[in-house]
């Protein structure tokens, strides 16, 4: 057995704890900032509306094109990215997503060519845009849209401000991710909600929809003054009580009729 370096071991698993508390606390950030509670309809239409968008893109070039398979599965492609903008933006907006004024992200001079939408909530802000992975996971193709959308994120990196010059804290880019099946035509692989650094290198935050909205935390639904029964949690689920009781049947003797009965 070969020896094993104890101070390279130690500096890797240090490093991985790191990561996993890095990874934990942008987890946090994002929902806080995007929270399922107020944006759970936004991100189940999202979801819906994309599938759709995905499988109407197939039939119609399947039915209507007539082209040969390379050169089908190449349009369809086009077709399926430019029909989930749409979808997207249309959903956005249902949903009280502005589109940036100018496309030009705020408080800069940086301009996108894509619909990015802007969401605020208790005066934090977060702009949403689509994008699409090679695979689940994978950092999408870089363009002048995206990048200039993550430089929003410069100030969640660690860095060095000695002397508080760098941009502040303001919006932040989440994207809306997708990832198409390559063994089922029409059909979408994945979807997650994902946070990429300034640099566009790595994913600061990355989950699937499924988790992401299975973990809510302890926010629940805002609850309206007209509803009288009390709200349920979030995720609509049941909580059950902690412990216990036994069930007793109604012709069972009560414990004070037992005490009479010796007494």
């Amino acid at each position: 057995m070969a020896a094993i370096d104890l101070t390279q071991f130690l500096k890797h698993f240090s490093l991985k704890t790191q990561n996993r508390r890095i990874g934990a606390f942008m987890g946090d950030f994002v929902k806080t900032r995007f929270p399922v509670a107020i944006y759970r309809g936004l991100i189940i239409d999202l979801e819906d509306r994309l599938r759709g968008e995905a499988l109407k893109a197939h039939r119609m070039i399947q039915d209507h094109s007539g082209l040969d398979t390379r050169r089908a599965r190449r349009l369809e492609g086009m077709s399926r990215f430019h029909m989930m903008e749409k979808g997207f933006q249309e959903v956005c907006e249902l949903h009280g997503g502005a589109l940036l004024d100018g496309g030009i992200i705020p408080g800069s001079d940086f301009k996108v060519f894509q619909p990015f939408m802007r969401f605020e909530h208790e005066g934090q802000g977060f702009i949403l845009g689509l994008a699409a992975m090679p695979e689940p996971s994978k950092l999408p193709i870089k363009n002048k849209s995206r990048k200039a959308g993550v430089t929003l994120n410069y100030r969640l990196s660690p860095h060095f401000d000695f002397d508080g010059t760098t941009p502040q804290i303001g919006d932040i880019c989440i994207l809306f991710l997708f990832a198409r099946d390559p063994e089922q035509a029409g059909k979408i692989k994945e979807m997650a909600i994902g946070l990429i650094d300034s640099k566009y290198e790595q994913y600061l935050f990355y989950e699937r929809i499924d988790q992401y909205l299975a973990d809510d935390g302890d926010l629940s639904e805002p609850i309206s003054p007209l509803s009288t029964p009390p709200a349920l949690s979030a995720s609509g689920a049941v909580r059950l009580k902690r412990t216990m009781k036994p069930f007793v049947p109604p012709e069972a003797p009560s414990v004070d009729d037992e005490q009479d009965g010796k007494a």
